[in-house]
């Protein structure tokens, strides 16, 4: 597997665990509808979170969170319209991105966006 395969993996796991920590209750991961995908889909406080979660081992090229383009960010909110559809349990969502960056030799670093929207 590639490198930056595991890289995502890595960050998927993380995200679960700080997505749990941080009083989330998580629904759903890698949730698909056609060619699009939520990550996580999460509640805390009767509202549902949809998370993008990205990764990076560096920030040398920049940071994990501007890897979400407005197509990624168009995919992303028409995912979570299709969930909604689906689960019509709930009245209050919310779209985040949660981005971890890795380094060798220090924990890894969390940086959330909440409420994003384009």
């Amino acid at each position: 597997m590639a490198r930056h395969n595991d890289t995502g993996k890595l960050g998927e796991k993380l995200a679960c665990q700080w997505i749990l920590q941080n009083g989330y209750v998580i629904e759903a991961s890698n949730w698909r509808h056609g060619h699009w995908e939520i990550d996580i889909v999460a509640t805390k406080d009767n509202k549902l979170h949809f998370f993008e979660i990205k990764t990076r081992r560096s920030s040398r090229f920049g940071y994990p969170e501007e890897l979400v383009d407005k197509k990624k960010l168009h995919y992303f909110i028409s995912a979570g319209t299709e969930y909604i559809r689906i689960h019509t349990d709930y009245k209050w969502i919310q779209y985040n991105i949660l981005s971890i960056s890795l380094n060798d030799s220090d924990d890894p670093a969390f940086f959330i966006l909440e409420d994003v929207y384009y």
